[in-house]
C-alpha cells in the first residue's frame, strides 16, 4: 500500500488533485488510517488513478469522465465519438474566425459584415422602374424607410427598385432565408458600405439569392442608422464577380415577385 504522496510521485500529479478526486467520489483510497487520518492506495487505485488520467488526456471533462470510468467499452467510443466531433466544429469556428480576422486586416472595410438567418418579414412597396442607379437616392424618403432592388450586377439599362409605403402599395413577402447584414457607421456613406459589402460576399464565395435590402432607421432621439442586408447562399460553379456600384447606394440578386418568389 502507499501512502498518498508517494502515489503522487509515482504517477506525476499532486496530492491536492488526489485529495480532489477522492472528495468528490472519482478516486477514493482504498483505506483510511483512523488514528492519522492518512490515506492508503494499492494497485486497483493506481490502475483507476491512470485509466482516469488517460480519459483527461482524451479530452473529456472530469463530471464526464465520473460517468464513464466503469462504463461498457461502446459507451466510452460513443462519447469520444461526440468529442471528436465537437472538437472539429470548434477547429472549423476558429478557422472561420481567423479567415475572417485576415480578410479584415489585408482588405480595409468600411463595415463589418455579419452572417445571420431571418424570418420572412411582410412589406408594402411602391416598384418603379428606373433607367439609371444615380436616380434611386431620390427615391428613398425619410427615415424610417426600406428601400430595395434586385440586380445581380451592374445595371446597363432600366431595373427595378421598391420603397415601403405606410399603407398602400402591393405587398411584398421576403421569406426566411440567409443573410449577410451590416450596419453603416454615421460616418460612412452608403454606397462606399455597398460596394465594401458585395466585395466581402465576392471574397467569401457567396452568392446573392434575393432582394438587397436597405433600411433606413431612426431612435427615439432622433439618431439615424442605415442597415444593409442580402440575401445568399454558398455560391456553386465559377465564382461571377458581384456588382461594385457607382452613385446609388444598394445592389442585389434575383428578381422577386410579389410574395417572394424569384423570378
Amino acid at each position: 500500500m502507499w501512502r498518498i504522496g508517494q502515489l503522487a510521485r509515482m504517477v506525476g500529479v499532486s496530492e491536492r488533485t488526489l485529495r480532489h478526486y477522492d472528495r468528490i467520489g472519482l478516486l477514493p483510497p482504498a483505506a483510511v488510517d483512523r488514528a492519522t487520518g492518512y490515506r492508503r492506495y494499492g494497485v486497483a487505485e493506481l490502475s483507476r488513478l491512470e485509466r482516469i488520467r488517460g480519459l483527461q488526456r482524451l479530452g473529456l471533462p472530469l463530471r464526464r469522465i465520473a460517468d464513464l470510468l466503469d462504463a461498457p467499452e461502446a459507451q466510452l467510443r460513443q462519447a469520444l465519438a461526440e468529442i471528436v466531433t465537437g472538437i472539429r466544429q470548434d477547429i472549423a469556428a476558429l478557422a472561420a474566425a481567423a479567415a475572417h480576422a485576415e480578410d479584415r486586416l489585408t482588405t480595409p472595410m468600411s463595415i463589418l459584415p455579419q452572417e445571420t438567418t431571418l424570418g420572412s418579414r411582410r412589406l408594402r412597396v411602391r416598384r418603379v422602374r428606373l433607367d439609371h442607379p444615380s436616380k434611386l437616392a431620390a427615391l428613398c424618403p425619410g427615415p424610417p424607410a426600406t428601400l430595395l432592388t434586385w440586380l445581380r450586377g451592374e445595371p446597363t439599362g432600366a431595373f427595378t427598385a421598391a420603397v415601403s409605403e405606410d399603407r398602400d402599395g402591393e405587398q411584398l413577402v421576403l421569406p426566411a432565408r440567409a443573410v449577410v447584414r451590416a450596419v453603416v457607421p454615421p460616418s460612412t456613406d452608403v454606397v462606399r458600405a455597398g460596394q465594401d459589402l458585395f466585395g466581402w460576399l465576392g471574397r467569401h464565395h457567396l452568392a446573392v439569392t434575393g432582394p438587397t435590402v436597405e433600411d433606413h432607421l431612426v431612435d427615439a432621439d432622433g439618431a439615424h442608422a442605415v442597415v444593409l442586408e442580402v440575401s445568399v447562399r454558398p455560391s456553386t460553379g465559377p465564382h461571377l464577380p458581384l456588382a461594385r456600384p457607382r452613385g446609388h447606394r444598394i445592389t442585389g440578386g434575383g428578381e422577386a415577385r410579389p410574395g417572394g418568389e424569384r423570378q
